[in-house]
């Protein structure tokens, strides 16, 4: 996936929330764990209440360590009760998939029933926009306004079987399409097609300032191995059931989390002077550390810099002044609720 294509990142950005971006990540991994134990398998590795989806929907999830560390964030979603389809980052492949084999080993010998197949035969398209749902719908027989955010089906989309979930990485209404790769490009040609040129295809430039308007992580930066999901802001993720049974990796640090709250918190920022990066200190007003920028950068939907980062707690409330410091200078901040761009997720009315 390009920095960009022809447009630049500011035109891409705007065009993604005024028409429609199309993004090309199939470098991203798809993986399916199949068998009557999978859910419990999947739940001793992640924070998420899956025996409490119903099939046919998914959610946002962290992968954790022992010491309550991410060790990635993916979409899972429950496609039936003995199979869960996931996207794990491109980043993180190896290192995920290592991690699941490893336990997935341990919990078969004990006579656990799981397989998986990762699925390097498919293409993953990732459709965002206004103009996502009325241009896929040309190409789809099923009606797609009944398909909801966080909803999975397998259905036939322009003459192949795809796998479609209502999600994406931008905050606006959109699709991530898993197609087999021998039909991705005609897929991705006849989106282009039937939007008659305002929905277009947009490169990681784009990706990351519209992820970072509507207040998403972005593993490496802002999430990393010795970041827990309650620091990252990601309390809603851990399930209900979960805060009462625990019995994922970690679950005794993030339990304790939830119960006192953590020392640092993921927080937004608007600032002065150059865009803000990441690992650019953050100072209080009597010029003490207290945190750090991990993402930042200047929001083309807003025309003014947005960063996000963390900060000790107490220190996290909106309104809270700061200073960040780029090339050694300090520039006036103020920390903001997130996200900076409102979502426009399709949710039932």
């Amino acid at each position: 996936m390009p920095i960009q294509y022809k447009d630049s990142i500011m035109d891409s950005t705007i065009n993604c929330r005024e028409n429609g971006s199309l993004f090309d990540v199939s470098h991203m991994c798809g993986l399916s764990l199949k068998g009557k134990d999978s859910v419990t398998f999947l739940e001793k590795l992640v924070i998420a209440d899956v025996v409490g989806l119903a099939p046919g929907t998914g959610t946002l999830t962290v992968f954790t360590n022992e010491k309550g560390g991410a060790i990635d964030d993916s979409v899972i979603t429950k496609v039936k009760d003995d199979h869960i389809y996931l996207v794990v980052n491109a980043g993180c492949r190896d290192k995920d998939l290592a991690h699941i084999e490893e336990h997935m080993k341990a919990f078969k010998a004990k006579g656990g029933d799981v397989s998986w197949h990762i699925h390097d035969e498919r293409s993953l398209l990732a459709l965002q926009g206004p103009l996502a749902a009325p241009v896929l719908q040309h190409l789809t027989k099923e009606d797609l306004s009944k398909l909801y955010f966080g909803q999975f089906r397998v259905l036939d989309i322009n003459g192949s079987q795809c796998f479609l979930t209502r999600t994406g990485y931008t905050g606006e209404d959109g699709f991530e399409i898993s197609v087999p790769s021998e039909n991705g490009v005609d897929l991705a040609k006849a989106i282009l097609e039937k939007s008659e040129g305002k929905i277009r295809l947009t490169g990681l430039g784009a990706r990351d300032s519209l992820r970072l308007e509507a207040g998403l992580c972005l593993y490496g930066n802002d999430m990393e191995q010795h970041i827990t999901p309650i620091e990252a802001g990601l309390s809603w993720a851990v399930g209900k059931r979960r805060r009462a049974e625990g019995g994922f990796l970690g679950a005794d640090v993030i339990l304790k989390q939830l119960q006192e709250g953590p020392s640092i918190r993921r927080v937004g920022f608007f600032s002065s002077g150059p865009p803000p990066r990441s690992h650019s200190e953050i100072q209080d007003e009597g010029g003490n550390n207290i945190g750090e920028i991990t993402s930042g950068g200047f929001s083309p939907s807003l025309k003014k810099n947005i960063a996000m980062g963390y900060v000790k707690s107490g220190l996290h409330k909106a309104g809270t002044k700061v200073k960040i410091i780029i090339r050694g200078k300090a520039n006036e901040g103020v920390v903001t609720k997130m996200p900076f761009v409102p979502t426009k997720y399709y949710k039932p009315s």
